[in-house]
């Protein structure tokens, strides 16, 4: 068995626009039904807010994997110096069952959750008018955010005119790569990030829904931590977006709550693999305002590990652990 860690990852490195490509191959197969997920379930003892989740999948293709992804969020961990999320994922061969890989590292959870919403920008831009440059909003500036701002910069390079960025903790400009500071402006509220986004996105622990306030029109929300729209802001949503309503409409997320309390309804939105394979985003106003919810699918851990698998045996990267 091969076992990777955070060095491993860091020396294969990202190609943001192959680890997309592996996501959106992995979106087809979604779409040819040739996978396997279970309903994902969540280990909470204690504190309410902690969770322990375990996320099974077996996804075809070309490059077929088995496995799991076995993730921890604890978000008070921030106050103790702690990373919030710690995972491992195991990869099984599909056609014998045996273990191949262990990759204990949460970079390659942030790494697939910012790739699938490469993966949504890139659909986005498609139906959008050419022309003008992008103001991108990111509020939370955690490891979750920060590797989407790396994304977005991969992607969109000079089409990005600037970006708003604020957390509720300080932010050391230092981190930011030079490709980009000389764009980033640390916005004193979460507002002032928001209204003038053609690209926002939520990267927050928020236990609790704020923002109440119309984005602005014919704009993307990445709503990638979750709960962080009121249940009204359904009625500014030209086009609401799921990764997997089943498994996003529950766990107190603002799909679930605009479910509950405004009669959302599965049938009112998209999956992404209508967006990605069926063209779901074609037909839209240049107006519309475009919402993301991605509670985050095991099938795309499970080939994003497997893509630096191959990537770390073909350079010789990691440690060969003895059966």
């Amino acid at each position: 068995m091969l076992y990777l860690n955070a060095d491993s990852i860091k020396e294969v490195g990202v190609d943001w626009n192959q680890v997309i490509t592996v996501i959106k191959d992995s979106v087809e197969q979604l779409h040819k039904n040739d996978y396997s997920q279970p309903v994902k379930p969540y280990l909470r003892y204690g504190d309410a807010k902690n969770r322990i989740i375990a996320m099974p999948a077996y996804i075809g293709g070309d490059k077929p994997w088995a496995g799991i992804k076995w993730i921890a969020s604890f978000p008070d961990n921030i106050h103790k110096g702690k990373l919030r999320a710690n995972s491992v994922t195991i990869l099984n061969e599909h056609d014998s069952g045996i273990p191949r890989c262990m990759i204990n590292t949460a970079a390659i959870s942030a790494i697939r959750t910012a790739a699938v919403s490469g993966l949504m920008v890139k659909e986005f831009m498609k139906g959008r008018e050419s022309g003008g440059k992008l103001n991108i909003g990111i509020n939370g500036f955690g490891p979750i955010g920060q590797m989407h701002l790396r994304m977005i910069t991969s992607i969109l390079g000079t089409a990005i005119g600037k970006v708003l960025i604020f957390d509720i903790n300080p932010i050391d400009k230092a981190i930011i790569d030079n490709e980009i500071k000389g764009k980033v402006t640390i916005a004193s509220s979460w507002e002032e990030c928001y209204m003038d986004a053609d690209i926002f996105i939520t990267c927050t622990v928020s236990a609790a829904p704020y923002i109440s306030i119309s984005p602005k029109k014919g704009s993307l929300q990445l709503n990638v931590s979750l709960r962080d729209y009121t249940v009204d802001m359904k009625d500014f949503m030209d086009v609401i977006i799921v990764d997997n309503w089943e498994e996003v409409c529950r766990q107190n997320t603002d799909i679930e709550n605009m479910h509950k309390e405004k009669g959302l309804l599965e049938s009112d939105t998209l999956s992404i693999a209508d967006v990605v394979s069926a063209g779901g985003l074609n037909k839209r106003e240049t107006s519309d305002v475009v919402m993301f919810n991605p509670m985050g699918m095991a099938i795309f851990d499970i080939a994003v590990g497997g893509h630096y698998y191959e990537e770390a045996l073909s350079r010789n990267i990691g440690f060969s652990l003895p059966d």
